[in-house]
């Protein structure tokens, strides 16, 4: 079933209309999420990937080939992850976006010292990947995020479909009721390429900085910026 809600303008999304919407959603399986984003916003879709998995870029380019798929390139991710992502652009009917911050890194140092991210990671992800992403998202009407309730207390509540004021938006989360066990059944599934990092004890990827492989027994996301008081690089909240 593919029924859908054809908006004129996205500022036509209202607060029922999001109660509607995830009335209809909430229990839906993420291929049907992913069929009504497609009817619904077709081009005017875009998803966003951290390369961690590459269960988005698969799920949407069946349904929307040269989907484009918005990668943060904020210039200090791991090897492997730029690594999963030239994999995704290759194997995938995708056209992959390559969000860039306004300075280079060493342009960044220039102006605010080197190693920002140890002495404030929140400017840091402010600079690198929040305004990135808001400029990124211009000229869209939606985008989709692999986000999901299991990966952080801070997630619990997150609804399927939300209107995004930050950006005017719609947002989709067609993973959000997903369970680990559910994540590697679909990657089982498809047998698509993977982030080399998560067998290797780094089940939530950052950049390589502020991210360390989780001990057995620890928070899925203890790794990113251990030791600090931060949770949320801010794109989610």
């Amino acid at each position: 079933m593919t029924a859908h809600l054809t908006l004129l303008n996205p500022t036509e999304w209202t607060e029922q209309t999001t109660a509607e919407v995830n009335a209809r959603l909430e229990t839906a399986s993420a291929a049907h999420i992913a069929d009504w984003a497609v009817a619904t916003f077709g081009q005017r879709l875009v998803v966003a990937s951290s390369m961690q998995d590459t269960i988005l870029p698969h799920l949407f380019s069946q349904r929307l080939p040269g989907v484009d798929v918005l990668f943060l390139e904020t210039g200090y991710h791991f090897p492997e992850t730029l690594e999963t992502r030239e994999i995704a652009a290759k194997t995938f009917p995708i056209t992959v976006v390559n969000a860039l911050p306004a300075q280079t890194v060493a342009e960044q140092d220039a102006a605010y010292g080197a190693a920002l991210y140890a002495r404030d990671p929140n400017l840091c992800c402010a600079l690198r990947k929040v305004e990135p992403l808001q400029r990124s998202l211009q000229g869209y009407d939606a985008w989709v995020t692999g986000a999901r309730r299991a990966d952080a207390v801070t997630r619990a509540s997150m609804p399927v479909v939300q209107w995004d004021a930050k950006h005017g938006l719609v947002k989709i989360n067609p993973l959000a009721l997903w369970s680990d066990a559910q994540v590697e059944q679909y990657q089982v599934e498809h047998d698509l390429p993977r982030n080399p990092l998560v067998a290797r004890g780094y089940p939530s990827i950052g950049c390589a900085p502020c991210t360390r492989p989780v001990a057995p027994g620890e928070d899925p996301r203890a790794g990113r910026w251990a030791g600090q008081d931060k949770t949320e690089c801010g794109i989610h909240t």
